[in-house]
């Protein structure tokens, strides 16, 4: 285990990714057993790897514990105008999510004024498979997608969703409510997801894919 926590540190001190050589020499290790070692580290969520890029890199489950020590209060801030952008083009609650741990993390919303609304949840987790912004994040990272327990009803939304960039919920999860919800991608990597939450008879299926352009369109404008 310690081991293993020196590698994690060595990759935090080259700035997040190192190559295995690079590793193993500033470790002290043998290459197969520093190649052992981040394999497990790998499969467990704390160091990942990208197509085409030899480098190892500090992985989401890592990334997340750095963030909920510290970097909340600064992302809500900076992604707040962006998420006020949202509500003024939508009138209807919107909501910014992190990943947590293995699950979601509800960290701002902006409530919805109009008489029959979806309240809104700043604060609230729930699990990756109970929401259209958790399945937004499955679709996207596939070392979380690895080892949460997807059932098999999901499996090829999510495939859909990393096709259209997009993930949605009508009345799946909560009775007369739907949501849609895109990512915000920073470096290739999905570092944030915003959604928008109305009552199931107004935000009807026919409207998810204008919704959701119109959503990429703002967070590309102002995000």
């Amino acid at each position: 285990m310690s081991r293993a926590l020196h590698l994690l540190e060595i990759l935090a001190r080259a700035g997040g990714s190192a190559r295995l050589k690079e590793i193993s020499e500033t470790a002290a290790l043998t290459v197969p057993t520093t190649h052992n070692l981040l394999n497990t580290l790998v499969a467990l969520g704390y160091v990942r790897r990208r197509q085409g890029d030899t480098r190892y890199h500090l992985g989401d489950r890592i990334l997340n514990i750095a963030r909920v020590a510290g970097n909340d209060a600064q992302l809500r801030e900076r992604l707040r105008p962006t998420l006020k952008k949202l509500y003024d083009a939508t009138q209807e609650t919107v909501f910014l999510a992190v990943p947590s741990g293995d699950e979601i993390y509800f960290l701002d919303a902006i409530e919805s004024r109009k008489l029959l609304h979806v309240a809104a949840q700043p604060g609230e987790r729930v699990g990756m498979t109970g929401s259209a912004i958790g399945q937004l994040f499955l679709a996207h990272n596939a070392s979380l997608r690895a080892r949460t327990d997807v059932p098999p009803g999901i499996r090829d939304e999510l495939d859909r969703i990393a096709r259209d960039g997009y993930a949605v919920d009508h009345e799946r999860v909560f009775d007369g409510i739907a949501a849609v919800a895109v990512p915000l991608i920073e470096d290739g990597e999905m570092l944030a997801g915003f959604g928008v939450a109305a009552p199931g008879n107004r935000l009807t299926p026919d409207l998810f894919p204008s919704l959701a352009a119109r959503m990429h369109q703002i967070i590309a404008d102002h995000a």
